[in-house]
């Protein structure tokens, strides 16, 4: 099996996959090491690969361990005067959702209030999700009568010369064509309302970036976001060691160790679940993981401190921090998630308590990372349909 990284050192470096060996087996790597900066000049000697341990918290997503569920279906493109081509949704950004027939309308479930106002869930993929995975989640929404458009962000995108600026316009771009047609009316008069669900950090970055080209072009849009959802996000850290851990885990999809819990349903104090973790011995990173993850720390710890792509990181996390919508906010995370740390979940939910915003929370306990739904698939549907009545109620 070959796994290869694209670094930004040279037009040549970024062509040619670097190949690595096929991990072998390693029964003597621990978890225990507390010192993760050793990374940065890592001997690859077998005492070291026994004292090897990953840093947490991670914010960026791998893929779920989920595979895509049997019943998802293909979305038609939606007939809204929407230009999408310049999104290029074959690769992975965007896709909008008719309704399938004979659902049922939204404002008949009671999700519109007395207005009878039409929603439309945006689902923001985690980091190299696919249209596929996200499908799954369409169809919750797709069940009560709610269109969905699907945004993704391919790991191709973020790593490459322009530093991330390529995905911000697309981002912006999106952010326009949602504005646009969220501004007109229904063909029967009915306003059109956003709930916004989002994927690990990535997504909920997206969400911040989206929120910022709002409030700069088109404020008034501000007001029909009724509701954001975040799914195994909400980590405001910048930091290479983060950033590094969630690209490797990206790249390596469910090859990572990062993507899979314990597997066990948890109790007792927090401290003890992180313990129980660290302790876990049956997870275990592979030659090749770390190999990719010392690079991309190296990588990172470059990039991050360019005054350019810090400034634009701070901006978006303010917004997400400081100057997000009135609407009600719903965060799903679990103790048990090996990329974003449930501390850091319910410390960002405590800064938005403090503000005054109506959140509201439900941590699962032992599912992995962005594996909340095929965990749980009926506690994680009732906890949308309990925040969707919270939304319309919302928009009386």
């Amino acid at each position: 099996m070959e796994a290869s990284v694209r670094l930004l050192a040279s037009t040549a470096a970024l062509r040619r996959p670097i190949p690595l060996p096929p991990p072998p087996v390693l029964r003597s790597i621990s978890l225990r090491n507390p010192n993760p900066k050793s990374l940065s000049h890592l001997p690859f000697s077998k005492s070291t690969l026994r004292h090897f341990t990953f840093p947490f918290p991670f914010p960026f997503p791998s893929s779920p361990s989920s595979s895509p569920s049997p019943r998802s279906h293909p979305f038609s493109p939606l007939s809204l005067s929407l230009s999408l081509s310049s999104l290029e949704p074959a690769h992975g950004s965007s896709q909008w959702g008719l309704l399938p027939d004979g659902s049922p309308q939204g404002h008949d479930l009671g999700f519109g209030g007395d207005r009878g106002a039409t929603f439309t869930v945006v689902l923001l993929g985690w980091l190299g999700a696919e249209q596929r995975h996200l499908r799954k989640y369409a169809e919750i929404y797709n069940a009560r009568g709610i269109r969905s458009v699907q945004f993704a962000v391919p790991v191709r995108e973020v790593l490459g010369f322009d530093l991330g600026r390529r995905i911000e316009e697309r981002i912006g771009r999106f952010a326009r064509e949602i504005a646009d047609w969220c501004a007109e009316k229904e063909g029967d008069g009915r306003e059109r309302y956003l709930i916004f669900h989002t994927f690990s950090n990535t997504g909920w970055l997206t969400y911040g970036v989206i929120l910022d080209n709002l409030q700069q072009s088109r404020a008034d849009i501000l007001e029909k976001i009724k509701g954001c959802i975040v799914d195994s996000g909400a980590a405001a850290e910048i930091s290479p060691q983060v950033w590094a851990a969630g690209f490797c885990a990206a790249l390596l999809k469910k090859r990572s160790s990062l993507t899979y819990s314990s597997g066990e349903a948890f109790e007792g104090s927090k401290q003890d679940v992180s313990l129980h973790k660290l302790n876990d011995k049956s997870i275990r990173p592979s030659l090749g993981e770390i190999i990719i993850f010392s690079l991309l720390l190296k990588f990172f710890n470059i990039v991050l401190s360019l005054p350019d792509v810090n400034r634009r990181l701070s901006k978006v996390i303010s917004v997400l921090s400081k100057n997000q919508p009135s609407c009600p906010q719903l965060y799903l995370y679990s103790f048990a998630d090996r990329v974003i740390p449930a501390e850091s979940v319910e410390n960002f939910i405590k800064e938005q308590k403090t503000l005054g915003r109506d959140v509201y929370a439900y941590n699962f306990g032992s599912s992995p990372h962005v594996d909340h739904f095929r965990s749980f698939p009926q506690l994680y549907t009732a906890k949308i349909d309990e925040f969707l009545k919270i939304c319309s109620l919302a928009t009386v």
